[in-house]
C-alpha cells in the first residue's frame, strides 16, 4: 500500500517534518493517529475564552467576541504561530474548540478517495487524529469536502460532499452513528456538491437533504434517528447553511435553498414562508443574516439582496419584504451585521449597506473578492486570490488596517477565516495557518 503525502508542520518560519507520523489506509476507512512528532519550540498558550465551534462562529453570525486585538497590522502581517501543510484537499472552514484533551482545530478534508474529519492540536498544528466517514467527490472546482464540522460538547457532527453525515467523538474521532442523507431522504447531489455545515441544538441535528418532501430534516443528536421531515418543503438543497432564530417565541430555521429563502418551524418542520426574490437558479450559497425581527438573504448571478420582516402570531411566523436591492449580490463569502450596517462582497466589491434601508454607504475593491469574519471592530477578509486583509467595520468610509499574502495552493481560497483565542486561523486547501493577532 502507498503512503500518502507527508504532513509538514512549520512553527513560525521554521519548517520541520512530523517524524513520528505515518498515514496508512486501513481497509476502506482511513484512520490517522498522529501522536508523536518533533519537539516543537514552546507553544504559546491558546485562550479558551472564545471558541469558534461551527460554521461562522458561536452563533453563525460570522462574529467573534474577541477583544484586545491588533487594530493595525505590521506591513508583513501579524506574527505567524504555525503552519501545517500536506493535509487533504477541501474548501470548508475550521472549528476551534477547547476540549478535555486540550485546544483543538477541527476540519474536513480528502484523504485518498475518502472524505475525512481531522483534529489538529491548536497549540502547534500537530495532527492528532483523522477519520474517514465516506467516499470523496470531485468536480470542476476541485475535490474534497466543502463543509465545516460542528462541535457540541464531546461530539463532532460532519456532513460530507457526498451526503454522509456522522457523529464522532471529539477526543479520538470514533464514529458514534452515521447515515447518508441523500440516500435516506431521496435527495440528489447538487452541481458543485453538498456544502452545508450541520446545525445542532440540544435536541436536534438539522440538515438539508433537498429530497422530495424532505427539504430539511431533524435528527436525534444521540442516535441519528429521524425526528421530523419538512414534508411541505420539496426544494432541492442550495449551498447555504441553516441558522436558527427565535421569532416572537417561535424557533425558526432559515436558509437559502436552490429556489428560495425559507423559514421552517424548528419544532416540527412546518414551512412558515418562502421568499424567492433573492434566490437565483445557479447557486444560492450565502448564509442568511438575522437581526431584530428581520432577515437578509442574498445571492449572486442576479439574485440581489432582500430584507424580510418576520412577524409571529399564534405559533406561526409570516414574512413581508422590506426592500430588495441590487447593491448586495453576495456569492459565497458571507455577510456581517455590525451596529445597524451590513458588510459583504457585492460580487467582487466589498460593500457597506444600511441594514434598515439598503442604502449603500461605500464600496471598495479591498483585497479582492473573498470571505469575511468580524472581531473587535474589524473585518477579517480572505480573498479567493490568496490575500488577507484587516478593514475597519466603519460605515462612514473604507479604512484598511493591513494586508498580506499567503501561498497559492492551486485552487481558489474560499474557506472563511476564523478568530479564536487571540489567533487568526486560515485554511487554504491542504494548508492550515495560525497568526497571533492579540494587541500589544
Amino acid at each position: 500500500m502507498n503512503k500518502p503525502t507527508g504532513i509538514r508542520c512549520r512553527k513560525g518560519s521554521a519548517t520541520a517534518r512530523l517524524s513520528g507520523c505515518r498515514w496508512w489506509p486501513i481497509l476502506t476507512a482511513i484512520l490517522v493517529l498522529c501522536v508523536a512528532g518533533p519537539t516543537p519550540a514552546p507553544a504559546q498558550s491558546v485562550s479558551a475564552t472564545s471558541d469558534w465551534p461551527q460554521w461562522r462562529g458561536p452563533d453563525r453570525s460570522g462574529r467573534s467576541p474577541e477583544t484586545g486585538l491588533f487594530d493595525q497590522w505590521p506591513e508583513s502581517g501579524p506574527p505567524p504561530v504555525w503552519k501545517v501543510e500536506g493535509l487533504g484537499a477541501g474548501f470548508g472552514s475550521l472549528a476551534v474548540v477547547e476540549t478535555a484533551m486540550g485546544p483543538r482545530v477541527f476540519l474536513q478534508m480528502q484523504v485518498g478517495r475518502q472524505s475525512a474529519v481531522a483534529a489538529l492540536d491548536a497549540a502547534d498544528g500537530r495532527l492528532v487524529w483523522s477519520r474517514a466517514i465516506g467516499p470523496s467527490r470531485d468536480n470542476d472546482r476541485g475535490p474534497g469536502p466543502r463543509a465545516t464540522p460542528t462541535v457540541v460538547g464531546d461530539r463532532i457532527y460532519a456532513l460530507t460532499e457526498n451526503g454522509d453525515l456522522a457523529a464522532l467523538r471529539v477526543n479520538d474521532g470514533e464514529i458514534l452513528w452515521q447515515r447518508n442523507i441523500l440516500n435516506d431522504f431521496n435527495g440528489s447531489n447538487i452541481e458543485w456538491l453538498l456544502s452545508e455545515s450541520p446545525l445542532v441544538d440540544d435536541d436536534h441535528v438539522y440538515v438539508t437533504p433537498g429530497g422530495r418532501g424532505a427539504g430539511i430534516v431533524a435528527l436525534d443528536p444521540d442516535t441519528g434517528r429521524t425526528m421530523w421531515v419538512s414534508d411541505d418543503l420539496g426544494d432541492r438543497a442550495g449551498y447555504a447553511s441553516l441558522i436558527l432564530e427565535n421569532v416572537g417565541g417561535v424557533p425558526i430555521l432559515m436558509t437559502l435553498t436552490a429556489a428560495a429563502g425559507v423559514g421552517v418551524r424548528a419544532t416540527d418542520g412546518a414551512l412558515m414562508w418562502r421568499y424567492t426574490e433573492s434566490a437565483n437558479r445557479t447557486a444560492n450559497a450565502a448564509t442568511p443574516v438575522f437581526a431584530g425581527d428581520q432577515v437578509f438573504f442574498s445571492s449572486s448571478y442576479g439574485g440581489g439582496g432582500g430584507l424580510v420582516r418576520l412577524t409571529a402570531s399564534g405559533g406561526t411566523v409570516g414574512a413581508e419584504e422590506v426592500y430588495h436591492t441590487r447593491n448586495m449580490e453576495n456569492h459565497h463569502g458571507g455577510m456581517i451585521y455590525v451596529d445597524g450596517y451590513l458588510y459583504g462582497f457585492h460580487n467582487s466589491i466589498l460593500t457597506c449597506l444600511d441594514f434598515a434601508t439598503g442604502e449603500r454607504m461605500w464600496r471598495d475593491r479591498s483585497v479582492g473578492k473573498g470571505a469575511i469574519a468580524y472581531a473587535d471592530g474589524h473585518l477579517y477578509i480572505l480573498s479567493e486570490n490568496n490575500r488577507v486583509g484587516l478593514v475597519e467595520a466603519n460605515p462612514a468610509e473604507y479604512v484598511e488596517k493591513g494586508r498580506f499574502e499567503i501561498e497559492d495552493e492551486g485552487l481558489s481560497s474560499w474557506a472563511h477565516p476564523v478568530i479564536s483565542g487571540g489567533r487568526l486561523y486560515i485554511r487554504n486547501q491542504g494548508t492550515v495557518m495560525a497568526w497571533d493577532v492579540r494587541g500589544r
